[in-house]
């Protein structure tokens, strides 16, 4: 047992960033249970990424963005911290993974904003999305996972890319929104990241 806990220390250990963020995100979550539902709708809009706020102060919301869940649950952001963004960051580094990650958070919010503000000029959409809630990790995950393709040796590299194309691509396809379009720009955008990881060799793979 002593031996299993010192491997779970050294592995949060080697990605401090991931664990760090998931403690801040536990943290924020416990106060989404307490704060009266009222005043936390009011505070999460103000962190929302929308249109409204992007226009009037981008960073400030692309940074508190990041710090809340966009939902009641933590647990399954600690299994999809430590099933992909954990080995990203011990395989990429500290700030390859941050930048590759704020890239696909950044690219993300603003190709879904885009194709929102897009449709409402249309007429296809609501001018009250103009204030639609857009918090969440979600972009930078997505685009964490889309990095970690190569990492993969082949042939089971082109296994895992099609079945994140296939979630994602789905996903869209069955509700065709903003965020789900964000989603696939995120993708797409990791996998671009390919020059950050070439001084990085895949598992299995010999030096």
């Amino acid at each position: 047992m002593e031996t299993v806990w010192r491997n779970v220390k050294g592995y949060v250990k080697s990605a401090p960033l991931t664990y760090s963020w998931l403690v801040v995100l536990a943290l924020t979550t416990i106060a989404q249970h307490t704060i009266p539902a009222r005043r936390l709708h009011a505070m999460l809009q103000k962190q929302s990424t929308n249109l409204h706020h992007l226009a009037s102060d981008p960073i400030r919301v692309l940074i508190q963005s990041l710090l809340w869940i966009d939902g009641k649950y933590w647990w399954p952001y600690l299994i999809v911290f430590t099933l992909f963004l954990a080995p990203a960051e011990r395989w990429l580094g500290h700030l390859r993974w941050l930048l590759v990650g704020l890239v696909c958070h950044v690219g993300g919010t603003y190709l879904g904003e885009g194709y929102l503000y897009w449709r409402i000029q249309e007429a296809l959409a609501s001018p009250r999305l103009i204030d639609a809630r857009d918090i969440g990790v979600s972009y930078f995950v997505v685009g964490i996972v889309a990095v970690l393709t190569y990492r993969i040796p082949r042939p089971w590299r082109w296994v895992y890319l099609a079945g994140a194309v296939a979630v994602f691509g789905i996903a869209m396809a069955v509700r065709t929104n903003f965020t789900g379009l964000g989603h696939l720009c995120a993708l797409g955008l990791g996998l671009a990241c390919y020059p950050l990881t070439r001084s990085r060799r895949p598992v299995g793979v010999a030096a």
